[in-house]
């Protein structure tokens, strides 16, 4: 059965409340925001930190693609729409018949295979495994932050592998930590390279939830649990979070470092740097230690007593 599909442009100023509305009020299946100066000179990047949704709910122009069960409910939300007076700035662009889609199809195919090193790969479970991987974190999208497709993740995922081939074996890391795990990929990742007594905590259930999943897919141990679950010291504190909560974590990240022990900061812009080497300095100094697409990767090390 085929869907119809409402087009319309936009302010930003109406892009949240609008398609609130035709969620709640106008039965609508979905909506979608899209720049409408996309491919042209006018198109700007809207980008959020991880984890985090992004401040502006849409571009200065925004194209809404509103998809409705018949045609009927889209004439019908089309119609009321253009009766409010409030309604003047939007403009009808389409009303338009969309085909029958295999959507879990269309969704798999726009997760590939992401290469961390040459040998080291996050592979989604539909996909094979790349010949050239030796090291495979098997992850598949979900509702926890952290897939390998941003920069700051896979930074974080190259210093762990790092760390293995600088070893020249299984990491010896005793304990690990990783504060505001997401999807848990850190801490798979660092069991996979032979890591122990693994914690990971999140502020939010379904990261637990998703963390112990992704954990037991991948065949890794740990322990996964609200913030209060991490306890003692650890060799290695891994937090990819974002720069404000990590400038106000700074006195909890540094308390959970043994002697000698090593953090690793991501989800900072390389213009905050300056900021958390400011908030970490009464600790421990930071340094920026990768960057990638305008975002770096900060650790620093607690000398030994």
């Amino acid at each position: 059965m085929s869907h119809v599909e409402l087009v319309l442009r936009v302010p930003e100023s109406l892009v949240e409340s609008l398609s609130d509305a035709l969620i709640d009020e106008a039965e609508a299946l979905s909506v979608s925001v899209e720049d409408a100066d996309a491919g042209s000179q006018d198109e700007r990047p809207l980008f959020g930190e991880p984890g985090m949704p992004v401040h502006r709910s849409g571009w200065e122009r925004s194209t809404l693609r509103v998809l409705f069960e018949s045609e009927a409910q889209a004439t019908e939300a089309a119609t009321l729409l253009q009766a409010q007076a409030w309604a003047s700035q939007v403009h009808l662009q389409a009303l338009q018949v969309v085909p029958d889609t295999d959507w879990v199809r269309l969704t798999q195919s726009q997760f590939a295979p992401v290469p961390i090193t040459t040998s080291f790969w996050i592979v989604p479970t539909w996909h094979e495994v790349p010949a050239a991987a030796r090291q495979v974190i098997r992850l598949d999208p979900g509702l926890a932050f952290g897939t390998g497709t941003h920069p700051t993740t896979r930074m974080c995922l190259r210093w762990i592998a790092a760390q293995a081939e600088r070893s020249g074996g299984p990491l010896g890391w005793e304990r690990v930590l990783d504060y505001g795990c997401g999807s848990g990929i850190l801490a798979v990742a660092a069991g996979l390279f032979g890591a122990r007594g693994i914690d990971a905590v999140d502020i939010d259930p379904a990261a637990v939830a998703s963390t112990q999943a992704n954990a037991a897919a991948n065949g890794v141990g740990l322990q996964a649990g609200l913030p209060d679950a991490a306890a003692g010291l650890y060799p290695v504190v891994l937090a990819n979070i974002l720069a404000t909560p990590l400038k106000l974590l700074a006195p909890l990240l540094r308390g959970h470092l043994a002697p000698g022990g090593q953090l690793v900061l991501a989800g900072i812009l390389e213009r905050q740097a300056g900021e958390l080497t400011q908030a970490y300095a009464p600790y421990l100094a930071l340094q920026v230690t990768d960057a990638e697409e305008g975002w770096v990767l900060m650790t620093g090390s607690v000398p030994l007593r």
